[in-house]
């Protein structure tokens, strides 16, 4: 029954999974497991061990079998996610510091796991970056699942909700979401979560709306009520009333039809009216996002982040592993390329046995390159992997955050010595692929035109080249009004760049959140720009207003807004521009 409360309350949260669906609430109980101290006698020690064991246990042979019933059901393209589960319960940091806590304190299974649980929330909580830190959720959730079993609890099956319903709880599990009929649950809203978490991975990738970080949203809402939820501006409308009904069911309708209007561009070349070709691929983190790419017609991945494979587990992947992955996503991205990024991490020290100092200032300190350059085993590892995945599709394999030639050329040392290490043992691997470099900092930007000469192609990473070019955090929001992508000096930037890769016969992409931006396309065309990488859901926007340009136009656009003096002039240009020119083509 829907609550008595005010009709039209609004919430306000991260729009997770693009989208508006409307529908009724049901209440999922996804609180966290209520934990109990208690000293353990010294007889009864090895009991509790066994206890926690047996839970482990457990919780491998519930996730293996779920395993087999989501790939019966999706196939297996989503499976990579329970895959990081189990190994969440494999590493041995997980287990060997709950049976010490077990030991040494003398305290039950479930308090031990819980003390181990907070140490490492407060490591992922640590690291900087947004999308590494809501890695840590991935933990909290296996151990959850271990905490019901010792507590004999029952984990909620979502699929067993009826009707056109939308899931309001404290949390979910990507697993919980790989579950649902897409036919009854048509939307998520969750207390916790973030953007770039698994769940909101999955739910992006199954184009389920979700809406997360609402805080207390679960208290807000009983089973019944009737809700709207907007996963494009992260709002939810508890109890609409009439007026806020209607609006929401135009937006719905409206956004619908947009969304198939674009799918309509899928097959057709991402060119400009007078025959430029620009390719537009996707950036990804997991193999389940590949298809979403295909499906907004993306022509391959333009950047492959390769850090999940390195996060929060006590031992580092081996080659094998690398290699089963990467093989993979380039199988399933075939016969487009897909461009591989080098281990790019940092001074947070979320990668184990690397055994690296505290670093007053990560973000300037040992990471990407240098963190490779300095651990050549790891490197090489990698490069291995990289290359032995190459004669499954194309590959090519660039390097993060390069500052000198002398990177560059020690880079491609070993990459060299990976390479005859395989050939010694007669393993068979592309001798052609590409070796490429991000553009991010602003030692690169100005000798580009040496750099050019090293390498097969550029990749401009535009997060991190706003932010070290106008010493602006861009995590911090006191400073979000000064990350300016139009800055003269960002644009000036690309432009020397683009210049210097043409120069030398190269060709020049860009991966930061620039790319997926569609106003933003006629300047990067015009400034010279071959490849843009992006998120799928903005590939058919980007190529809908590149087909409705030319190059001609795209670069006398660029020349005028290369002319102003503030962002705010080239801003306040572009948008009269895409009005007068474009204004069919935007949202």
């Amino acid at each position: 029954m829907a609550s008595e409360k005010s009709k039209n309350r609004i919430f306000r949260g991260i729009g997770a999974s693009p989208g508006i669906v409307i529908g009724e609430a049901r209440v999922a109980d996804r609180n966290r497991v209520v934990v109990v101290e208690t000293t353990v006698p010294a007889a009864e020690i090895a009991s509790e061990i066994e206890r926690f064991h047996d839970a482990l246990r457990k919780a491998k042979e519930d996730l293996l079998s779920l395993k087999e019933q989501i790939s019966r059901k999706r196939g297996t393209e989503h499976l990579y996610v329970i895959d990081t589960h189990l190994m969440i319960l494999d590493d041995t940091m997980l287990t060997t510091e709950t049976v010490s806590l077990i030991e040494q304190e003398r305290i039950n299974a479930e308090a031990a796991l819980h003390r181990t649980l907070k140490k490492f929330k407060e490591f992922f909580e640590g690291i900087e970056d947004e999308y590494l830190r809501e890695r840590g959720s991935d933990v909290e959730t296996v151990v959850e699942r271990v905490l019901r079993n010792m507590l004999g609890q029952r984990h909620e099956i979502l699929c067993e909700a009826e009707g056109r319903v939308v899931i309001v709880a404290h949390d979910l599990s990507p697993s919980d979401i790989l579950q649902i009929d897409k036919e009854k649950v048509v939307g998520f809203v969750t207390d916790l979560g973030g953007k770039t978490s698994h769940t909101a991975i999955v739910s992006r990738s199954l184009e389920i709306p979700a809406v997360v970080g609402l805080e207390k949203i679960t208290g807000e809402v009983v089973d019944g009520d009737p809700i709207i939820v907007d996963g494009n501006k992260g709002l939810v409308v508890v109890n609409p009333d009439e007026e806020t009904f209607r609006d929401y069911l135009q937006h719905k309708q409206y956004y619908e039809y947009r969304e198939k209007e674009f799918l309509k561009l899928k097959d057709l070349p991402a060119e400009t009216v007078d025959g430029q070709r620009i390719a537009l691929k996707g950036n990804v983190e997991f193999i389940e996002e590949v298809p979403s790419i295909k499906k907004h017609g993306g022509e391959g991945i333009g950047l492959y982040r390769t850090e999940m494979l390195f996060l929060g587990r006590s031992t580092l992947p081996d080659e094998e592993e690398q290699f089963r992955t990467y093989a993979e996503i380039v199988r399933q991205m075939a016969p487009y390329p897909v461009t591989i990024r080098t281990l790019d991490v940092g001074g947070d020290k979320f990668v184990a046995d690397l055994n690296l100092d505290d670093e007053l200032n990560p973000a300037l300190g040992l990471r990407a390159i240098r963190l490779s350059l300095r651990c050549p085993d790891l490197f090489k590892t990698q490069l291995r992997a990289i290359l032995r995945a190459s004669t499954f599709g194309t590959v090519r394999v660039f390097f993060p955050m390069i500052s000198g030639v002398g990177e560059i050329r020690s880079a491609k040392i070993l990459l060299e010595e990976a390479k005859q290490e395989l050939r010694d043992a007669s393993v068979p691997f592309d001798e052609n692929m590409e070796i490429g470099i991000m553009i991010e900092t602003p030692s690169a930007v100005i000798i580009a035109d040496l750099l050019a000469r090293e390498v097969d192609f550029f990749s401009v990473g535009t997060n991190d080249l706003i932010q070290y070019s106008l010493a602006i955090d861009r995590t911090n929001e006191h400073l979000s009004h000064l990350y300016e992508p139009l800055h003269p000096a960002v644009l000036r930037s690309l432009k020397i760049v683009a210049d210097a890769a043409h120069n030398e016969g190269i060709y020049v992409s860009m991966c930061g959140e620039m790319a997926g931006e569609p106003n933003y396309l006629p300047i990067l065309l015009g400034l010279g720009f071959d490849e843009l990488s992006m998120n799928a859901v903005s590939i058919p926007k980007v190529k809908r207003i590149l087909r409705r340009c030319s190059r001609s136009e795209a670069e006398s656009l660029a020349q005028q807004a290369l002319s102003f003096s503030t962002a705010t002039e080239v801003d306040s240009y572009l948008q009269s521009q895409i009005v007068t020119r474009f204004s069919d083509s935007i949202d």
